[in-house]
């Protein structure tokens, strides 16, 4: 068994990581991840490896037994952004509009979130 020492170790350690990772994702769009990690003093091998360890440690957190996964169904006319009320945003990820309101969804968005506004939207309806 793990002492406390080594998990608090080992989760500040991926909390570090994390915050890495979200960098590198967030980096200007002409910059590869090479050039990232060159800039960050860190191999492009260890970056891989922190951002799969990272990657494991979410999927450890989540209870797929005893969490009821539930599909939401979005409709085609939320996911058109030829409304002109939608204003697609600078950055990568999916505008979900309607009624005026534009939603932003980027890779950040926690899923937990976007199902709730997604529920709210189908509400409104």
């Amino acid at each position: 068994m793990k002492s406390t020492t080594s998990l608090v170790a080992r989760q500040c350690r991926l909390q570090e990581w994390a915050m890495q990772i979200r960098e590198c994702q967030n980096r200007p769009s002409d910059m590869n991840v090479r050039e990232w990690c060159a800039l960050n003093g860190i191999t492009k091998d260890s970056y891989y490896y922190r951002l799969k360890k990272v990657r494991e440690a979410c999927l450890e957190t989540i209870d797929f037994q005893g969490e009821n996964q539930e599909i939401v169904e979005i409709s085609e006319k939320l996911l058109d952004t030829s409304h002109p009320e939608c204003h697609p945003s600078a950055d990568v990820g999916l505008d979900i509009c309607f009624s005026g309101c534009s939603v932003h969804v980027s890779r950040q968005t926690p899923i937990n979130l976007l199902s709730d506004v997604v529920k709210v939207i189908i509400n409104a309806q």
